[in-house]
């Protein structure tokens, strides 16, 4: 197999930085190949920035180009399904940006479209990609920690002013936006277990979506996950994993880590350095997880050992539970009564 072909669905921020982290890759395994906009002139200036050969203003004419392996879904949350299952449709593999749906039901949509279809899709969960996260699980597997006893996480920053976290209809709230990193940091420490119950409490936005909030995931025997997100303020946007035998710590941006502190030796994991400016942090490391695309699809398989389908739907599982307990809800939670 020659290079990944890659396409990009959406000429936002995500992609961008997305395009900027592939250019750290070896060219002769990783092309871009074409990007699609809604506006075509946005597709063209994306295309002129980062030197695409094709730039379309609709994702339909992307999902087929015969010349595009596999596509990045980076549109907003709530067209993350129908533009997933445009390009299943069409026999491309599919990446989709994180929240994979606006809900369980959603999730599984998808899923099953790829079985069918027998295409590759992975949820767009960077974080366990990254070389400090895969040392972080290698030494829980070693028993480095003994028994995994309190996970903490917390994630928060302003984002009240960003009409895309605010906005119900545009798949706003803090839970799907940087809640989920907490979430999916306990479900990777835990290795996909479910929890025996799920406790949460919060504070919701005159719009109607979850501004702060704060979940405990009960496990068995006496196990525990406590995280904390929110879009009022910054949080140390730390995480630490306790255990019988001592503590694992990531000092901040733990869902994109380049720093681990083992029971208080530090190690540091640096990134390649950006050849433009990005929009969010450490966002070079979304290369791991596109190497980590390639490495899938040389292998012939149709969904990741790391973030598999099964780890999507327990993760947006538990996202549904939460959201209940919050009273928040969207239009999409009533399209899909039967599955």
């Amino acid at each position: 197999m020659g290079p990944t072909r890659w396409g990009f669905c959406s000429a936002g921020k995500i992609s961008h930085d997305f395009l900027v982290a592939m250019k750290t890759l070896p060219p002769e395994d990783h092309q871009v190949a074409a990007i699609a906009s809604r506006e075509l002139s946005r597709a063209q200036k994306y295309a002129q920035t980062h030197n695409i050969p094709r730039a379309y203003g609709s994702y339909a004419e992307l999902a087929q180009d015969p010349e595009v392996d596999v596509v990045h879904v980076g549109v907003i949350h709530p067209f993350h399904l129908p533009s997933t299952l445009l390009f299943i449709e069409a026999g491309k593999n599919v990446l989709c940006e994180k929240p994979m749906g606006m809900n369980t039901a959603e999730v599984k949509v998808m899923v099953r479209a790829a079985r069918e279809k027998g295409v590759f899709l992975m949820e767009g969960v960077w974080s366990r990609f990254f070389p400090a996260s895969e040392k972080l699980c290698s030494l829980l597997k070693q028993g480095t920690l003994g028994e995994v006893m309190v996970v903490h996480a917390d994630f928060g920053g302003p984002q009240l002013t960003i009409p895309r976290c605010i906005e119900k209809e545009l798949g706003g709230g803090g839970l799907l936006d940087i809640g989920i990193y907490c979430v999916q940091f306990a479900c990777m420490i835990f290795k996909g277990e479910k929890p025996e119950s799920i406790v949460a409490s919060g504070f919701l936005h005159d719009t109607g979506v979850d501004k702060t909030g704060s979940i405990i995931l009960n496990f068995s025997g006496g196990r525990q996950a406590v995280l904390t997100y929110t879009m009022t303020i910054k949080l140390p946007n730390a995480a630490s994993v306790s255990g019988t035998k001592g503590i694992i710590q990531i000092p901040g941006f733990f869902w994109c880590p380049v720093q681990l502190v083992v029971n208080g030796k530090s190690e540091e994991f640096p990134l390649p350095p950006p050849s433009q400016q990005l929009h969010y942090s450490n966002s070079t490391g979304l290369r791991y997880e596109a190497e980590h695309v390639r490495q899938c699809l040389l292998q012939g398989l149709k969904e990741s050992p790391i973030m598999s389908h099964a780890d999507s739907e327990l993760l947006h599982s538990i996202l549904d539970e939460v959201r209940r307990q919050l009273g928040l809800s969207y239009a999409q939670d009533q399209a899909y009564c039967v599955l």
